[in-house]
Parts: structure tokens; sequence; C-alpha cells
């Protein structure tokens, strides 16, 4: 969490080589780890390794879980969110839709953990310009939400910005202004003052700034940003 990757994945592979050691190659413990591992993987943007450990801990789930129980399923957003970080949207789409269909199964139609694949499914559709079905999945994931956490939120903070996203996307720029505008309240009201996704907030409104013309208020939020991001590097 600090970012202190290097001294994160020795103390990773211990646990992962005790538990193997205790409780055998397959027990959803070491998924767990091997989990772990490839997050600390993906971070670092180390995909070709993180890959192979999500599949490892997929596979353990699959077989001692069965391949509908909710653990399989944050296996499978796992690997979504890897390929879909890498640009690999038509790899990321079936992994997001089998854990959103487990998902539901297992604890229904509203349930916040639905929330997260919603959105990251949203951003495939959005980023292969299937624009009305990222809309759908992204308001699903709002309300969700904001029933389920409040109005808010960070996390209605990140589905926001990824709304307005689509809607800049789409050349809809009146659109997506309250939403970036409303995301970034809720961030400046609910993290750190040195929070990435504040300045990822404040950048990305002020690129719609400058799209509409408005560079005055666009140099304002992105010097904020360059400063948060140099404090905390």
């Amino acid at each position: 969490a600090q970012g202190r990757y290097a001294e994160a994945e020795p103390l990773y592979q211990r646990s992962l080589a005790i538990r193997e050691k205790a409780l055998g190659p397959e027990h959803p413990d070491v998924a767990a780890s091997l989990n772990n591992l490839a997050e600390l993987y993906q971070a670092q943007g180390r995909y070709a390794e993180a890959e192979p450990f999500y599949k490892q801990a997929l596979a353990i789930s699959e077989k001692a879980l069965g391949p509908e129980h909710p653990d399989v399923a944050v296996s499978l957003n796992n690997l979504a969110v890897l390929y879909r970080d890498q640009g690999h949207y038509a790899e990321a789409e079936p992994f997001y839709k089998r854990a959103l269909a487990i998902v539901e199964k297992a604890m229904g139609p509203e349930h916040p953990s639905l929330a997260p694949t919603l959105n990251g499914l949203g951003v495939v559709f959005r980023e292969t310009s299937r624009y009305d079905d990222a809309g759908a999945h992204f308001r699903r994931a709002l309300n969700i939400l904001e029933t389920a956490v409040g109005s808010d939120h960070p996390n209605v903070a990140f589905v926001l910005n990824d709304l307005a996203l689509l809607r800049v996307a789409e050349g809809r720029h009146s659109e997506a202004e309250p939403l970036y505008a409303r995301a970034l309240t809720i961030r400046e009201k609910t993290l750190d003052p040195l929070h990435p996704d504040l300045a990822t907030s404040l950048e990305n409104y002020a690129a719609l700034l400058r799209q509409t013309a408005r560079s005055d208020e666009a140099e304002r939020m992105e010097l904020r940003a360059k400063a948060i991001r140099a404090k905390s590097e």
C-alpha cells in the first residue's frame, strides 16, 4: 500500500511457500497468496509475471470451491482487470461477464460486490465504442453504490469519473462536466489532499475545460494536480 514493492515481494513469496507446505498446493489459502503476488506484479506493470499467478489461483479456486463460488469471481475479475489494463479488451470481457454472473447468482442483483465488475465491464464497452452498453453498466454500478454506501463515497466518485469519460468520448461535454465536478467534490471531501485519485479528477476535469476553451480554469486545476503528484511521489 505504501508502494514499497521490493520489500513486499519476499514477504508474499514466503507466505506462499509456508501455505503450500502446510496446506498443500491446491488449498484456497494458497490461491489467496497467489492473487496477492499477482496484484503486486500488476501494480508494477509486470503483467507477464502476474498472469500465470492469477490463472493458477483461478484453477485452485475452481477445483476447491466449485466454478460458481464468489471467490472464483474474484479471480476472474482480477484476470479481467489485468487484461483491461493492457488494452486487451476482447480477453477481459468474458472474464468480467462470468464474474458478474457468479456474483449476481450468489449475492443478488443489487449487491455492492457487483459494482467493480459492472464498472470494469463498462470500461471495456467504452473503449470498444459500445457506448450504450457502457452507459448502462456505469449507471447500474452507480445506482448500486449510492444505495449501498451513500452518494458521497469515494467508490461513487470512481464510477462518476468513468461515466464522465464516456460522455467525453461521445462528445457530450455538457453532460460530462457535472459528473467530473461531483467526482472532484467527493474526492476533496473524503480523500487525503495528496491522494492520487484527487489528482486524476483534477487532470480529467482540466482536459475537459481545455476542450471547451476554458484554459484559465484548466491551468489552475493542472497546477494543483501537478503539485499533488510531486508531493506524493
